[in-house]
């Protein structure tokens, strides 16, 4: 499949990466950036022409594939852009800042029949699949409760490195939208339709930004189970994503990249999928992998992604009732459209 980068910063650079390693499945033909220079930069390592604007790359004709990898607030508009151009689309997660914006791609998704998958890597992690197998076998029971920590840790130059860092407009939030959304977009994964939020935001260890860098949240779901959120970019020195599911027959914790703790009344534990890549690649980076070839195989078998559009507007939603129960002081229903 021949695939073209939507912005050649930190981001494009990873995906660049990972399309090289797919080796005969993908192939970079274009890079495009307004910064030539930099989108040329990446093609020098990775191959392909470079653009200056995404019309030009998709008037060569070449193009199978974009993947978006741009500030958060203009991932739909792009992505709409591709899809109107007849080109598949893998975008960076959120997938926007804005539930309107989210629907709108919904939209072109579905009139255009194209495929559109967005980034949660997460999911793909054999841990975190075993645990979903888990739930869905019925080896916890019925499921009653999660809990998700993102504790990461950002120093003050993250922020100040890029100027739409830590604005409303462009980066739409902060620890959660941005960091915690991949731990949060497991916690939905694995207890359902979330219905409800109660939460509480803060800004304590950065400055000179305008989203939060820490957000705590109780989430109650359809089905009845309660799950807590801790987002931060202000823990150091960091550690890495934990997640808690607890049922009535069991508990399953995924802790450091590892399925860290299993217990279940009568059944044993599901086994791991392998996933291909490089050797010296770590978890994180195998995942990120293994979505880019579901979706390369979503798109020749005409089905729909592991995350599609529909997994990407429901974890933004529940993102966007935190903030606003903690704008509110009060709880939130989250709504599905």
């Amino acid at each position: 499949m021949r695939f073209a980068l939507i912005g050649a910063g930190v981001i494009g650079a990873v995906h660049a990466r990972l399309i090289e390693a797919l080796g005969n499945e993908a192939e970079l033909v274009a890079v495009v950036d307004r910064d030539l220079e930099r989108a040329g930069k990446l093609v020098e390592q990775y191959g392909g022409r470079a653009y200056a604007d995404p019309a030009e790359a998709y008037a060569a004709g070449e193009l199978d594939a974009v993947g978006i990898c741009l500030p958060s607030a203009l991932h739909a508009d792009v992505a709409i852009e591709a899809l109107h151009a007849g080109k598949h689309v893998i975008v960076e997660k959120p997938v926007d800042i804005t539930l309107a914006a989210a629907d709108r791609l919904l939209a072109a998704q579905r009139s255009t029949g194209l495929t559109v998958s967005v980034i949660s890597q997460r999911r793909f992690q054999p841990p975190v699949a075993q645990i979903r197998a888990a739930i869905d076998t019925g080896a916890l029971g019925r499921v009653t409760s999660g809990i998700a920590e993102s504790a990461f840790f950002r120093p003050q130059s993250y922020y100040d490195g890029d100027d739409w860092r830590g604005t409303l407009a462009v980066d739409g939030g902060g620890a959660l939208m941005n960091q915690g959304i991949h731990a949060l977009d497991l916690l939905v994964w694995m207890l359902g339709r979330p219905v409800e939020v109660s939460a509480q935001t803060g800004r304590l260890a950065h400055e000179g930004i305008e989203v939060e860098d820490l957000a705590g949240a109780s989430i109650r779901f359809e089905s009845g189970a309660i799950g807590l959120m801790l987002a931060s970019t202000a823990a150091y020195p960091g550690r890495p994503v934990r997640l808690t599911i607890h049922g009535d027959q069991g508990t399953a914790v995924l802790d450091d990249d590892e399925l860290a703790y299993f217990a279940s009344a009568d059944a044993g534990i599901p086994k791991a999928p392998v996933l291909d890549g490089p050797s010296d690649w770590g978890a994180v980076e195998l995942a990120h992998l293994a979505q880019y070839r579901d979706f390369i195989a979503a798109v020749r078998e005409g089905r729909a992604p592991m995350v599609p559009v529909e997994a990407g507007r429901r974890s933004l939603a529940t993102v966007l009732a935190v903030y606003e129960s903690a704008r509110a002081g009060r709880p939130v229903e989250i709504k599905e459209d």
